[in-house]
Order: C-alpha cells, then sequence, then structure tokens
C-alpha cells in the first residue's frame, strides 16, 4: 500500500473515530476540548496496540497532537498580545489625558473644596434686588468634633473603606476605568474614594467624560497632600446631599440630615441612624423616607432605603467596626420609629420675573461651564453630558453666590404690574377673563425693560410674554411680505395691490372679517385697514420671484415649517410669542437691525469677577431704507383709527404723549381667538396679546376697543413712572438712500403711454411721492398692481377711466 493511500486510511478512521467521540460527548454536560484529544491520543494507543497501524501512522498521530497543541499554545499568545495591547493603548491614552491636566495650586484647590452654599440674588438694571435665588437645598456646616465617630465609620465601610490607606485614587480602579473606556465599554465609572467624590460635587462636577476622571484622579493625589484626612472626611459629609428632611426638602450635609430625619444633632447619632445616612449619598432621593411633599413614602418605596441600611451595617461588620452580636442586635432593630413625623415647608412665593430670568441665566451658565471646561463637540453629543451640565448650571446659579445683573428698569416693570393689576379688567368682555401679555424692549439693544407676564401668577403661571405661542395674524404682514417685497425693489410706498375678491387654490374665499374684498388699494390703506387679499398677492409675488422669505425670517428666530402655506402672510401656518413679535418690530425701528432679546446683562461671582456679559449681535434684516419707508408707512395703522382706537384713548389720558412718533400694527386671528397691537417710538418697542389661554372667542371689538384701551392705559403708567424711557421727543426719518419719485396715485406708476383694450392712451391724473429702497418706480403698465386677474384690472381700468 502507498504512502498516501495509507494517509488516506488514516484519514478516514480518525474522521469516523472523532465523529463517534462526538456524538457519544455532545449531550454531556462535562463535554469538552481537552476530552476531545484525550480520546485522540488514546484511539491511536489502542490502534498500537492492535497493530493495524504501521509506525508511519504513529508518526503522523503525533505530529497531529504536537500541531493542535502548538495551535492551542498560539491561541492564548494571541490572546495575552491583544490583552498587552489593549493595556499600553489603555496606558497610553491614560498617559496622554494626564499630561493635559494641570495640578491645581494648593490655595485654588482648597479653596474650592471648603466653598459651601453661597446666596444667588438676581437684581434689576439698578443693581437693587429683585430676589435671592431659591437654594432648594438646606445646608448646616459643622465642625469634625460635631461629627459622631460613628457616622466616619460608617461612611467609610460603605463608601471607602480603604479610606485611611490610599492616597486619593485605588490604583486598580485607576485601570478598570481606563480599560472600560479604551475598550468602549463607557467612561470610567465605580470605585471613586471618598476624596475623588468629594472633588466631583465640589469642584469637577458629574459629566461622564473619561477627561473629567482623569482630572478627578489627579486633583485626589493633590488633595490628599494638601490636606489631612479627618478634613477630607469631615468635608466630604458637611457637602454631600441627604435626600428630603421631614418637610420635604431637600438637604445637604450630615448635621441637616440628623436633624432633618431624626431630630438630633450629628455628634448624637447611633449606629442604626449613622448607617441609615451612610447609605443615602448614592442616590439620596430615593433612599430617603420622605416624599417631596414631605410625606412618608409608601412601604414599599421605604423598604429601599431600610434595605440600603442593612447592607451599610454589613459592610461595618465585614470591615470589623462592628462585632457578629452588635450587627445582629442593629440590624433588628426598628429604624421607622426614630424618623421625625412629616410637617409642612414654607413655599417661597415668585412671579413671572424670577423664572424668567432664572431660565436666562441658568442657559448663559451653560454655555460658560461648558467654555470653562473646554467640553468638546464630541462630547456634548453625549445626552448624559449635556443634560449633567444642565443640571451643574443649575446648581451653579443656586448655590455659588453669583449676582445676576438684569435689564429689567424696576420703576418701568413695576409700573406695568400696577397697570395691568389695576387695568387689566379693560380686557374682559362676555367671553370671560381675558388673558395678557405684554415685551417692552428697547430698539438700539434689544435689551428687555418691563414685561407682563399674565394677570396674576398665582392663579396663571403660563408666561404669556415669553412662553405662549400663538399666532400673529395680520401683525406678521410687514415682516413677512411687505418688509421683504421693499427690500427687493418691487414695491413702493405708493404702489397698488389688488384688493377684488379671490381665493386660495382650494377654492376658498379670502376673507377681511365678513368682507371679501373691494378694488386696486395702495399699499398704505393695505397696511391702515390690514386687507388680506393685497398681502396675500404680495406673498404670492415674492415666491413668484423667488425671493427668500425665509432668509429674512429666520435670521429675526422665527420658527416657519412651510414658507408655502398660502394663509402665511394672515398669520396662518406661524404660531410666535409676544417677545419674538415684539422683536420682529424692534428690527424695523432700529433701522432694519435685529437685536436679539435678552435680560440678563451680565452675571458675576462671589469675588466680583464677571463670568458672563452679554454681547451685541446685531444682525442687518432689512436695507436702512427699507426700515425708514416702513416705519413712514406703519405710522397709519396707529393714527388712522382704522383698526385700532389705542391713539384716541391716549389722548383722552395724556394729549401730549399721544403726539409722540407712534408707528405700528394690529393683528386679530380667525373668529377674535387672539388680538395684538405692536407699538414702537424710535426709541423702544411695546408689544402686546391678549386673549384666551383655551383659545375662545373674544368679541369682536376686543381689539379696536378693548385692547387700545388696556394698552394706553399702559403706556400711560410706563411713562408716569419713568417719562424718559419712551423717547416721547424722538421722531422716525426717511434713510438718505429713499428714492423719492412722483408717481400716478392711481398706478403707483409713472405716467406713460398705455394700451387699454386695444387703445393706446397717454394716463395722467392726480400725483403722488413713492418711496421705494431700490430700482424705483416704472412707468405705467396695464397690469400696473400685485395681483389680480384679467377681470379685475378690466373693472380697474374702467374705474379709472372713469367708465
Amino acid at each position: 500500500m502507498s504512502i498516501l493511500n495509507k494517509l488516506k486510511t488514516i484519514k478516514k478512521n480518525i474522521h469516523v473515530r472523532l465523529k463517534k467521540i462526538s456524538r457519544r460527548r455532545v449531550h454531556s454536560s462535562s463535554f469538552s476540548f481537552k476530552r476531545l484529544l484525550k480520546n485522540v491520543k488514546n484511539f491511536f494507543k489502542n490502534q498500537k496496540k492492535q497493530q493495524l497501524y504501521h509506525s508511519d501512522y504513529l508518526d503522523f498521530g503525533a505530529v497531529f497532537l504536537r500541531t493542535l497543541k502548538l495551535l492551542s499554545n498560539f491561541t492564548y499568545i494571541l490572546i495575552l498580545l491583544f490583552a498587552l495591547l489593549g493595556l499600553g493603548v489603555g496606558l497610553g491614552y491614560f498617559a496622554s489625558q494626564v499630561d493635559s491636566v494641570k495640578i491645581p495650586k494648593k490655595s485654588t484647590l482648597v479653596t474650592k473644596v471648603n466653598a459651601l452654599t453661597r446666596i444667588s440674588k438676581m437684581t434689576y438694571s439698578d443693581n437693587s434686588l429683585i430676589s435671592n435665588i431659591d437654594a432648594d437645598l438646606l445646608r448646616t456646616p459643622v465642625e469634625s468634633k460635631d461629627i459622631s465617630q460613628n457616622m466616619k465609620k460608617a461612611i467609610i465601610a460603605t463608601e471607602d473603606e480603604n479610606f485611611k490607606t490610599h492616597k486619593g485614587i485605588v490604583p486598580k480602579a485607576v485601570f478598570r476605568a481606563t480599560f472600560a473606556s479604551v475598550l468602549g465599554f463607557g467612561e470610567g465609572s465605580g470605585g471613586s474614594t471618598l476624596t475623588q467624590q468629594l472633588l466631583k460635587q465640589q469642584v469637577l462636577g458629574d459629566d461622564p467624560t473619561f477627561k473629567r476622571k482623569t482630572k478627578e484622579m489627579i486633583y485626589a493625589l493633590a488633595l490628599e497632600r494638601y490636606i489631612d484626612k479627618d478634613t477630607i472626611l469631615t468635608d466630604y459629609l458637611n457637602v454631600s446631599p441627604f435626600g428630603r428632611n421631614n418637610r420635604g426638602q431637600n438637604i445637604a450635609g450630615i448635621e441637616e440630615a440628623a436633624q432633618g430625619i431624626f431630630g438630633v444633632s450629628s455628634k448624637d447619632l447611633t449606629i442604626p441612624q449613622a448607617a441609615f445616612l451612610a447609605g443615602l449619598p448614592q442616590s439620596p432621593i430615593n433612599y430617603s423616607p420622605y416624599t417631596a411633599a414631605g410625606q412618608f413614602k409608601n412601604q414599599k418605596e421605604m423598604r429601599l432605603g431600610l434595605k440600603r441600611a442593612q447592607n451599610v451595617l454589613y459592610n461595618m461588620y465585614r470591615t470589623g467596626v462592628l462585632s457578629k452580636s452588635d450587627y445582629n442586635n442593629y440590624k433588628a432593630y426598628d429604624l421607622t420609629k426614630d424618623f421625625k413625623q412629616p410637617q409642612i415647608a414654607k413655599v417661597n412665593e415668585h412671579d413671572y420675573l424670577y423664572y424668567s430670568v432664572f431660565r436666562e441665566a441658568r442657559q448663559a451658565m451653560y454655555d460658560y461651564l461648558i467654555k470653562r471646561d473646554k467640553v468638546s463637540s464630541k462630547d456634548l453629543k453625549n445626552d448624559k453630558t449635556k443634560e449633567a451640565y444642565k443640571d451643574k448650571a443649575t446648581q451653579e446659579l443656586r448655590l455659588g453666590g453669583y449676582n445676576i445683573t438684569t435689564t429689567i428698569n424696576k420703576k418701568v416693570y413695576n409700573a406695568m404690574q400696577t397697570a395691568v393689576a389695576q387695568h387689566g379688567n379693560a380686557l374682559d368682555d362676555k367671553s370671560g377673563k381675558v388673558e395678557v401679555g405684554n415685551v417692552l424692549m428697547d430698539n438700539s439693544s434689544g435689551a428687555v425693560l418691563g414685561f407682563i407676564g399674565g394677570r396674576n401668577y398665582k392663579e396663571n403661571q403660563n408666561n404669556h410674554a415669553f412662553d405662549t405661542a400663538r399666532s400673529p395674524g395680520s401683525s406678521i404682514k410687514p415682516m413677512l411680505a411687505y418688509g421683504p417685497a421693499i427690500d427687493q425693489g418691487l414695491i413702493g410706498s405708493a404702489s397698488m395691490l389688488s384688493n377684488y375678491p379671490t381665493t386660495f387654490s382650494g377654492g376658498q374665499k379670502i376673507m377681511h372679517g365678513r368682507d371679501e374684498g373691494t378694488a386696486m388699494v395702495d399699499l398704505q390703506e393695505a397696511l391702515d385697514v390690514s386687507w388680506n387679499i393685497p398681502a396675500y398677492w404680495t406673498y404670492q409675488n415674492l415666491l413668484k420671484k423667488g425671493v427668500n422669505v425665509s432668509d429674512y425670517m429666520e435670521k429675526m428666530n422665527y420658527a416657519i415649517a412651510d414658507y408655502n402655506i398660502e394663509s402665511l402672510p394672515l398669520g396662518g401656518g406661524i404660531e410666535t410669542s409676544v417677545a419674538q413679535q415684539t422683536n420682529g418690530y424692534q428690527t424695523i425701528a432700529n433701522g432694519g437691525v435685529y437685536q436679539k432679546q435678552y435680560m440678563v446683562e451680565k452675571i458675576t461671582d462671589s469675588s466680583g469677577k464677571i463670568i458672563y456679559q452679554h454681547k451685541s449681535d446685531p444682525v442687518r434684516i432689512y436695507s436702512k431704507a427699507t426700515a425708514s419707508i416702513l416705519n413712514e408707512l406703519l405710522r397709519g395703522p396707529i393714527s388712522s383709527g382704522r383698526t385700532t382706537t389705542f391713539k384716541d384713548k391716549l389722548k383722552k389720558l395724556n394729549a401730549g404723549l399721544a403726539g409722540a412718533d407712534w408707528t405700528g400694527k394690529t393683528g386679530t386671528t380667525d373668529d377674535y381667538s387672539d388680538v395684538w397691537l405692536l407699538l414702537s417710538t424710535p426709541k423702544v418697542t411695546l408689544g402686546g396679546w391678549a386673549g384666551h389661554d383655551d383659545n375662545r372667542s373674544l368679541e369682536s371689538s376686543a381689539g379696536y376697543h378693548n385692547n387700545a384701551q388696556y394698552m394706553a392705559y399702559l403706556v400711560n403708567t410706563i411713562n408716569q413712572a419713568d417719562p424718559q424711557v419712551l423717547g416721547t421727543n424722538q421722531r422716525f426719518n426717511l434713510d438718505a438712500n429713499v428714492i423719492k419719485t412722483n408717481v400716478l396715485k392711481s398706478t403707483g406708476l409713472k405716467p406713460a403711454a398705455v394700451n387699454v383694450n386695444g387703445k393706446k392712451i397717454t394716463l395722467s391724473g392726480q400725483q403722488t411721492t413713492s418711496y421705494w429702497a431700490k430700482n424705483g418706480p416704472g412707468n405705467t403698465t396695464y397690469k400696473f398692481a400685485v395681483g389680480g386677474s384679467d377681470s379685475d384690472y378690466q373693472k380697474a381700468w374702467n374705474a379709472i377711466l372713469g367708465r
């Protein structure tokens, strides 16, 4: 038999034998690869005894076994190499992070660690106090001698049993964190020493980035060199959160915890009480025995904290703090009988101003912290990181001793609250009590000088100045339709627009209240009466010409989902706040430059250092010429009295004030659900909305009379509080770049020969001055207006020619 055939026979016999072994072992839970090798080896031995194989066969079997062994060893070597490679990468990554951390000075680090709650406050523009910021946290620091040894032993046993011997970190925890980060199992977490936990709470925050964890380790090593162990432990116990007290208030520090949960001083805590409190910092709210309302939790929820206390007692026993007999005795102790009975907490009362300022300040603080800590855009893609910094911003403001200086004029703000309290009932009608929102804004900066969030904060916490978003109705027309059209040189102040009856593409009539339309009107009348059809045609013309209307609106921070909605220039498909709409009119009154509204001027820390200062970011929306033409036109809606009686009512209250250079526009939505009045002088813009939160309809006179009366009262009260704030002595002027051209009043274009019904006529007649931002008016043509059908022009020319 040839060698080749012998090999084939051996291979076949091995294959058969392996299949038998496999069938015999596959169902056995003790099956292993080692046993498989052993069976193969025994197979060859048996074959040798039976003298069925040539020595060549045995040589092959030996080679086969050695090969398997080599492969097995090679696999182990590969695993070891990859492990070493991972270790190298991990250590290299860790080393790179360490190199980037600057070790803080002793004075700086110790000061931050020892810094406890400081009262933050917000002030008016004159630095007088608006309010202290609720700390939302009770803390009473105590010295080391006033903390029981029971408490110290309990917290060490359960949080950091090696506290007395380590140098700030536990090396194995460092390696575990490094490998977890490098191998993608999440950023390093767990295993933090008390020193690290103290730094996380007082200095570094809780964002889950590896960079922060590395800094935490380096700082911990430094802090252990700067101060002794007992000071670190005392600081930790003074700053750590302990859930809620029997009034439902958030508490921090061991003294507040001892007093608020057991009614004893921290120096008098028993071992079971200390064990319960030592378990709280891990999850303070979950383990607390009290709810946010200051009531006892139900048995199921209460059991979480009690079980955690049992774990702490076991840790104290395990680490030798307690003997077995003491452990068993304390484990059987009923802690619930030591809990203080619930009580009602005093609630701080605030209003729209407090919460509006706090929200804006929190965003500013968030931005500051992100920049200060050099948080990368990559890190911010992690939702946990963002949430951690949002929470940190909140805590900084509440506990950091900051001073928030606002733009709010104290006299003006208080006057506005007086006005709404005394004259808000002027808005009420048969539909019930009407809500209101107002914002007074400085044109040149966008600073909010004052606002009204609603009629009564205690009755309705909806902030109708900044949060309530409603359809602006016709008040959007100057920004969305007429402003861009003038800016693009498509129309001038005397341009004609079709107001003949028409429909949307779906066949629905475009109505103005109960009016279906009239004839051709000039731009001034379109604004004064707030006709809907001219605005519709103007917007359609912008779309036809390819004008990027969204660019105008988005630069002013309007959020509009679909710019193809046909009713958009009438307020359809738009929802906006009073602050946003006031900002739109501020842009027009400010020469076409948008200044985003704000009310936080600056934030300073407890040392007086400015950490945030508002920076102006002006954005040009319309040209100066366009804005000045709009201001010229927007005098009409206020002075004509065709959509509001505001000026007449103001004249009865203060004739001199009524003589100020007022511009603005009204807005009303379908079924009179919303009424708007926007008012500007060259110095300020005052926005106003009134309506019901549930969108109930107001009476038809709500805007024309009621809101006009209320706004007159409001303007007069503001002026009485600060006669300088409204700038009543200033006037709007046309920009030098405005093109002034005489045009036919009938067509809005220059006189010219026109072909009308096959006859060429030279049209003449009464002329007027038209203001254009660019291009200027052309010669009169047959289709001289914006919009309108062929039949509309037949009617228009018949009217022009007197037929």
